[in-house]
This record gives C-alpha cells, sequence and structure tokens, in this order.
C-alpha cells in the first residue's frame, strides 16, 4: 500500500484549522488536527507525521516552544502560520526548528505548495556518505557528525549543509543557495545568513574549527582551512 503522508495542524482558529484539514485530506494526506500546542505537542509523540503546520499564537503552548520540543526529537519539517509579518518574528520562529512559513492571511494554493515542497526535499532518496575533513554526512539517515559528534540538525539545515558539503570548495551565492535550499520562499533575503550562523554553531560547538566561510560579497563555500 502507498504511503500517504501524514500532516499535523496545530491551530487554534477552528474555522482555519478545519479548512485546511478538508483541503490537505482532499489532496490525499493523513491528517491530525490540534486546537492547542498541548494537544499538538502529544499527537506529534504518538503519530510520528510526516510534516506539521503549526499556528505562533497558540493558547496552552505557544508555537514556538512546540516547535523547539519537536525539534529535541524529530527532524520532521515544521511550516509555521503567523499573523506577525515582522523579521524579527519570521527569524524566531525559524530558529525555533521550523523550516518554512506563512503569513496569514495566505492562499491555501500557497500552503499546499509549501507542504509539497517540504515533504518532496525530505523523501528524496539519497544514498552515500560526504565527508570533508572531520565532517561526516550520512545521506540515508540525514544525519552529520563533527568528529564522531552528533550534530543535531532540523530539515532545511541538514539541506544546506548537504549542499555546500557535497561540493567543497565551490562558492554559492546567496541566490544560488535559496534557489536550491529554499525554492518557494518569498520572504525575507537574510534567511541564508540566518541558517548559515545556525549551521556554523552547531559545527562548532565542540571547539571545531571553522569549515563554511564567507566569500565576502558573493555568499558562503565549505572548504577545509
Amino acid at each position: 500500500m502507498e504511503h500517504r503522508p501524514r500532516v499535523l495542524i496545530v491551530e487554534d482558529e477552528k474555522e482555519i484549522a478545519k479548512f485546511i484539514d478538508l483541503e490537505l485530506q482532499a489532496e490525499g494526506y493523513d491528517t491530525l488536527l490540534a486546537y492547542d500546542g498541548v494537544t499538538g505537542l502529544s499527537l506529534f509523540r504518538e503519530n510520528n507525521p510526516d510534516l506539521v503546520v503549526l499556528d505562533l499564537m497558540l493558547p496552552v503552548l505557544d508555537g514556538i516552544e512546540v516547535a523547539r520540543r519537536v525539534r529535541k526529537t524529530s527532524n520532521v519539517p515544521i511550516v509555521i502560520l503567523t499573523a506577525k509579518d515582522a523579521v524579527d518574528d519570521k527569524v524566531v520562529g525559524l530558529d525555533a526548528g521550523a523550516d518554512d512559513y506563512l503569513v496569514k492571511p495566505f492562499s491555501i494554493e500557497e500552503l499546499l505548495a509549501r507542504v509539497r515542497a517540504n515533504l518532496r526535499r525530505t523523501h528524496t532518496g539519497v544514498s552515500g556518505e560526504l565527508r570533508v575533513a572531520d565532517l561526516v554526512i550520512n545521506l540515508d539517515g540525514r544525519e552529520a557528525f563533527r568528529g564522531g559528534r552528533r550534530v543535531e540538525l532540523s530539515a532545511k539545515e541538514f539541506e544546506l549543509l548537504h549542499l555546500l558539503a557535497g561540493h567543497p570548495g565551490k562558492v554559492f551565492s546567496r541566490f544560488d543557495i535559496e534557489e536550491k535550499v529554499w525554492p518557494d520562499y518569498t520572504g525575507e533575503s537574510n534567511v541564508v545568513d540566518v541558517y548559515v550562523g545556525y549551521l556554523r554553531r552547531k559545527l562548532e560547538a565542540g571547539g571545531e574549527r571553522r569549515l563554511i566561510h564567507t566569500v565576502r560579497g558573493v555568499g558562503y563555500v565549505l572548504r577545509e582551512e
């Protein structure tokens, strides 16, 4: 039997939640629905969904905290929904572990496209292993290790690292990175810089030397120096 991706929707506005639920079901997804953060987190732990659609402004436990707790144990894609359009609010959501976001009001077609894109990138089968210096990337398990130390990465962080490590020494412009890692992204242009910062902190958390370098005025490159 073909696997039907399971999507968890955590949204406290019931009309919006039920509308998203019906649209996702019509597209062939299995769905789970929660109206608050605590219930959403419980459903996530019990059902291991393939993707989470998560509102930020939730009762009991807000979306930022839900994302942080999910990210402690899983790299599942998280698409956040928010009525907040400020850059700082978006960065906070991404920093909590979200992979993508939409600002309300949004079109259901755009949400469905984001869901498809995130699931497609997560489930693309790529076999093998990449090694650069003491960095090892297990493509089958979507895992990364630095000097034997496991590096916990979100889905988007892994994709960015995979792109850079797959072409060591190649300089990627910010535009090229956005096109490859965030093809549907229409938000602020600093998303690449934000995620490079996340990767650097995680890759260097054990005091290791820098692997991702800035090429001023161009973009980024992963190489051993």
